[in-house]
C-alpha cells in the first residue's frame, strides 16, 4: 500500500515537527511548510493527499490559501486551529475545508481524523462497487470526490464543503422527509456546532443553486413541520 502523503503547515517549528515525527511513526510520508509561501511551493513540486493547513501563518492566513486551494483542487485539507469560536470554524467549513481540530490537540485524534477525511474523499473499493464515483440523475451528474455538480446544460455549479455534505444527504435519502436534527448529524464535521438555523440557510443557498439552473428538475420541498426531502419532479 502506498504512503499517505500529508504537507503540514504550521509555522510553529516544534509543533510542526512533533506532528511530522508522529505521523511518519504510522507510515505516513510528511512535508513540511511554515509559510502559505512555502506551502504554494510544495503543492507545485509534489502530489500530495491530504494537507494540515494551521490557521494562522506569517504570510498569510489559513483561510484564504484553503480558498484558494479549492479554486483547483480538491484535495482534502483539514485545519488546525487554536480559534474555538463556531464563527471561524463555521467559515472554515464553508470555504471548503474537510476538518477542522482545535490546538491543543491529541495526536493520536488527528491520525483517526486523517484516516475519516481519506475515507470520505477516497471511496474504498466496498463503496465503490456500491456506488460509482459520479452519480447520474434526472441529467444531473454529481462527482462526490471532486465535489462537483454539472447541471443538464453542462454547467459547473460551484459547492462549498457543507452544500456538498448537504447534497450527499439527500442523494442518500432520495424522497424522504429528512428533519433537520437528521440533516445536523447526516452533515456533521468533527466536533463542530451548527445549530438548525445554519441546516436552514445552507438548504436555501443549496436550493437557489439548483433553481438557477434552467430546466431544473429536482428541487428541495420544505415539508412543514417535518423537515426537507430532494424532490424530483
Amino acid at each position: 500500500m502506498t504512503a499517505t502523503r500529508c504537507l503540514i503547515v504550521d509555522d510553529d517549528s516544534d509543533i510542526l515537527e512533533s506532528v511530522r515525527n508522529y505521523l511518519s511513526g504510522f507510515g505516513m510520508s510528511c512535508t513540511g511548510a511554515r509559510s502559505g509561501r512555502e506551502m504554494r511551493a510544495a503543492l507545485a513540486e509534489q502530489v500530495f493527499d491530504v494537507v494540515l493547513l494551521d490557521l494562522m501563518l506569517p504570510d498569510e492566513n489559513g483561510i484564504d490559501l484553503c480558498k484558494w486551494l479549492r479554486t483547483s483542487s480538491q484535495l482534502p485539507v483539514i485545519m488546525l486551529t487554536a480559534q474555538g469560536d463556531p464563527i471561524t470554524r463555521v467559515l472554515g467549513l464553508e470555504i471548503g475545508a474537510d476538518d477542522l481540530v482545535g490546538k491543543p490537540f491529541d495526536p493520536r485524534e488527528l491520525v483517526a481524523r486523517i484516516h475519516a477525511v481519506l475515507r470520505r474523499t477516497r471511496p474504498n473499493g466496498a463503496r465503490s462497487s456500491l456506488r460509482a464515483d459520479v452519480e447520474q440523475f434526472h441529467g444531473w451528474s454529481f462527482d462526490r470526490v471532486r465535489r462537483l455538480l454539472v447541471s443538464p446544460q453542462e454547467v459547473a455549479v460551484p459547492l462549498s464543503g457543507a452544500e456538498c455534505r448537504l447534497l450527499c444527504a439527500f442523494l442518500d435519502n432520495p424522497r424522504r422527509v429528512l428533519s433537520r436534527r437528521e440533516l445536523l448529524d447526516l452533515t456533521r464535521v468533527g466536533d463542530t456546532h451548527i445549530n438548525e438555523r445554519g441546516i436552514d440557510l445552507a438548504v436555501s443557498r443549496l436550493r437557489q443553486k439548483l433553481g438557477a439552473q434552467p430546466g431544473s428538475s429536482f428541487s428541495i420541498a420544505t415539508i412543514r413541520g417535518e423537515g426537507y426531502m430532494l424532490d424530483t419532479r
